[in-house]
């Protein structure tokens, strides 16, 4: 014979259970923005050209790649590179050259919105740019032969991580109303139906 239990329960636990399930609002884990921040950079760089420059004849920043991570609490780290590329003259101005260098940086960017509610250290880094590196001024240095170049660039980053949120829960659920779905064509509509239609396709 099989025995059979019967289900038990206290009349607390009974209470606890529907109060869970009752409860007008309910937390839900998710991934979500947990911090923001946002970065404009100015630096110079000293580029040094194979011969002594007489005069700057243009300047693009080119070929610019960067990476993002999380480092420390509130602080996201970018490092990146660009190509430097400048056209000058030389020999009083009687030759021209291009000359490139590869510019490495490192800039920290401080979360100015932070949300401490994390469930875990899994974060996702998320780097936009919103100026890319340009050149804002390529001028000749005053003591040697160097070329000067100041650049801007601006990061918008954002982490992503896990989170709690809280929302409130419909008693009744959600009923789909079948109207919602029951489109009627008008008398207009029914003028422009072809009733041919398979016809013309397989004719063409």
């Amino acid at each position: 014979m099989i025995a059979m239990h019967k289900l038990t329960m206290k009349k607390e636990e009974v209470l606890v259970l529907m109060s869970f399930l009752d409860q007008e609002y309910r937390e839900i884990i998710t991934k979500a923005v947990i911090g923001k921040g946002r970065k404009f950079i100015q630096d110079t760089n000293t580029i040094t050209p194979s011969h002594r420059p007489s005069s700057i004849l243009g300047c693009w920043v080119i070929n610019h790649l960067y990476n993002a991570r999380k480092k420390g609490e509130d602080t996201v780290e970018i490092n990146g590179s660009y190509d430097v590329n400048i056209w000058y003259s030389y020999n009083d101005n009687t030759k021209t050259e291009v000359v490139t260098e590869r510019v490495t940086y490192c800039d920290l960017i401080k979360l100015s919105v932070k949300d401490d509610q994390t469930l875990n250290d899994d974060y996702e880094v998320f780097a936009k740019v919103i100026q890319q590196p340009n050149c804002l001024e390529c001028k000749i240095a005053s003591h040697d032969h160097k070329i000067l170049v100041e650049v801007e660039r601006e990061f918008l980053v954002e982490v992503i991580g896990e989170t709690k949120v809280c929302v409130k829960v419909d008693p009744h659920g959600y009923v789909a109303d079948d109207d919602d779905w029951d489109f009627e064509l008008s008398d207009e509509e029914f003028k422009d139906i072809n009733p041919d239609f398979l016809a013309t396709e397989e004719e063409e």
